[in-house]
C-alpha cells in the first residue's frame, strides 16, 4: 500500500492566462487526506470552492473549463498534470482570477515549484483503482478515441495525426510516471497558424506570446496576418523557422506536440478523481474525448464502489474472537453486538455479527417478522469503530466510546435471522485526540445492508 501524498509547504507562482492575458497569482497549499485537488478562487467572496471533477466539465474550446455554481476555472489541464507527474493526491490550489497561468505552456515550472515546496507522505493509504477490462470512449465526429486496458502500472500512450505535412503522424509513451519530469512535462502547448488566425478573430489568446506556445505555419502568411501577428505578439519582426514553427523557440523534441498531447490526457484524467493502475492509449486526444472518457471513468468507478462487497475468509482464525473485543469494549450482552474481529489496520478495522433468532431485540421488534433493528445496525458499525479507536491507547479498559455525530446513514436492505453481518469502518480523517471519523459499511449475502458516517471519541472512565 502506498500512502496518500502532499506538499510540505505553501509556495505561490504568478503569471498570465493564455486566453484571458490576466495576471494571476496562484499558490499550491498542503491539503488533508482524501482532499483530491480542489482550486479556490480567493477573489471571490466566501472563497468558493471547485473540486477537479469531470462532472464540473462545461467547455473544451481550445482547453478545459469547470464550472460550479457559476464559479470557473479556466485551463487547469497543465498544472493538473504536473500534480500527477509529482504523484500527489491531495493539495488546494487557490487563485485570485478565473484562469491559471500558462508560464511557458508546459507543467515544467508547476513541478519546479511542487518540488521546491516538497513532497511529504500522509496517514492514509491511497486508493487506486484497478482496470479489470477494456474500457473506451470515442467520438464519432473527430474520429478521437481513449481507452484503458488493464496493466500491472500505470501508462500513457498517444497516437496523434495533424493532417499536415509539417507534423503529420506523432506519437509519445510515458511508461511510468516517475519519467513525467524527464519525458513529458516540459512539451509545451502548441497551435496551428490558421487557429491562431481564428483565436485572434475572437479576442481569445490574449497572454499568448512566443514564449509560451509554439506556432506551426501550416500555410502561407499574407503581410496582413504577418501585422496582426506582431501586434499580438509585442515583436518588431517574426520569421519561420526552416522546419515550419515561428522564430524565436526550438523544440524540445521533434514529436513534442505529441508529448504534449500526452501531457494533456495525463491532466485532464486527474478530473476522474483517483488514481488508475492501467495502460491508457490515446488515439487523436483532445480536450472533448478526454474530459468524456474522463467521466466515463469516474461514473463507473463510483458505480464499482458502490455496488462493491469485500469477500473475507470466514473459517480463518479471527485477529480477535469473543473474549478479546470484551476486554477492549465496555459493552456487554445483550448490547454487545459484534462477534469477531476479522482485520485491523491504522486506518480501517473489519468486524462481524453472526444474527440468530435468539437475539433480545427480536421478542419485540416485529416478533412475527423479524428485522434487525437499524439503529442496532449503526451501533454495531460503532462497536467495530471502537475497537479502532481504543487501539491506539495501552489501556483500552479505562475508556468508554461516546457518539458525537451520524450523518449520511441509508438503509439498503432488511437483516433477518440467520444472516452474517460483516462490518468495515475506514477512517476519513486520521484520528486525533481520541476522535474517530470514519465510513461504515455493512454487509450481508454478498450485498450493501446499512451505511454510515460516524464520529465517535474515546474519553477516560471518570
Amino acid at each position: 500500500m502506498v500512502k496518500q501524498k502532499t506538499i510540505k509547504t505553501e509556495i505561490s507562482l504568478t503569471g498570465v492566462g493564455l486566453h484571458t492575458g490576466n495576471e494571476v497569482k496562484m499558490t499550491f497549499k498542503p491539503a488533508p487526506v482524501n482532499n483530491g485537488f480542489t482550486f479556490v478562487r480567493a477573489d471571490l467572496e466566501g472563497q468558493p470552492v471547485i473540486e477537479a471533477d469531470a462532472n464540473y466539465v462545461v467547455n473544451t474550446q481550445r482547453g478545459t473549463n469547470l464550472e460550479k455554481l457559476g464559479v470557473k476555472i479556466q485551463t487547469p489541464e497543465h498544472v493538473l498534470a504536473a500534480l500527477m507527474g509529482c504523484d500527489l493526491d491531495n493539495i488546494i490550489i487557490e487563485l485570485n482570477a478565473s484562469e491559471l497561468p500558462i508560464m511557458d505552456g508546459s507543467s515544467k515550472f508547476f513541478m519546479e515549484a511542487i518540488e521546491e515546496a516538497g513532497i511529504i507522505e500522509q496517514e492514509l493509504n491511497r486508493e487506486v483503482y484497478v482496470v479489470k477490462e477494456v474500457i473506451s470512449f470515442t467520438d464519432e465526429a473527430s474520429g478521437s478515441e481513449i481507452m484503458v486496458m488493464p496493466s500491472d502500472h500505470y501508462s500513457v500512450t498517444t497516437m496523434v495525426d495533424f493532417g499536415t505535412k509539417i507534423l503529420g503522424t506523432q506519437n509519445a509513451t510515458l511508461k511510468s510516471i516517475g519519467d513525467f519530469k524527464t519525458e513529458i512535462a516540459n512539451a509545451r502547448t502548441f497551435s496551428f497558424l490558421h487557429e491562431l488566425e481564428e483565436l485572434l478573430e475572437n479576442g481569445l489568446i490574449k497572454g499568448g506570446d512566443l514564449n509560451n506556445a509554439i506556432v506551426y505555419v501550416d500555410k502561407d502568411i499574407s503581410d496582413s496576418t504577418m501585422e496582426s501577428l506582431k501586434i499580438a505578439f509585442g515583436k518588431d519582426e517574426i520569421t519561420v523557422k526552416p522546419n515550419g514553427i515561428l522564430d524565436n523557440l526550438t523544440l524540445h523534441y521533434p514529436n513534442e506536440a505529441a508529448r504534449h498531447k500526452l501531457l494533456d490526457v495525463i491532466g485532464d484524467l486527474a478530473l476522474i478523481g483517483s488514481k488508475i493502475q492501467g495502460k491508457i492509449i490515446a488515439n487523436k486526444p483532445g480536450h472533448y474525448v478526454n474530459t468524456q472518457f474522463a467521466k466515463k471513468m469516474a461514473k463507473i468507478i463510483k458505480n464499482e464502489q458502490r455496488n462493491y462487497v469485500p469477500t473475507y475468509d470466514l473459517n480463518q482464525e479471527p485477529l480477535m474472537d469473543i473474549n478479546k473485543i470484551m476486554s477492549m469494549l465496555p459493552h456487554r450482552p445483550p448490547f454487545l453486538l459484534i462477534d469477531r474481529i476479522i482485520e485491523m489496520s491504522d486506518s480501517h478495522v473489519v468486524g462481524m455479527k453472526n444474527v440468530t433468532m435468539n437475539e433480545n431485540f427480536f421478542v419485540g421488534h416485529f416478533p412475527n417478522a423479524p428485522v434487525m433493528p437499524g439503529v442496532l445496525i449503526v451501533e454495531a458499525m460503532a462497536q467495530t469503530g471502537g475497537i479502532l479507536v481504543l487501539s491506539t491507547v495501552p489501556d483500552p479498559e479505562n475508556y468508554l466510546t461516546f457518539f458525537m455525530k451520524i450523518d449520511n446513514v441509508k438503509f439498503k436492505q432488511k437483516v433477518l435471522p440467520g444472516d452474517t453481518l460483516i462490518f468495515k469502518c475506514d477512517l476519513i480523517t486520521p484520528i486525533r485526540r481520541g476522535i474517530c471519523h470514519m465510513q461504515a459499511n455493512a454487509y450481508a449475502n454478498g450485498r450493501l445492508v446499512a451505511q454510515a458516517e460516524l464520529m465517535a471519541q474515546i474519553a477516560r472512565k471518570q
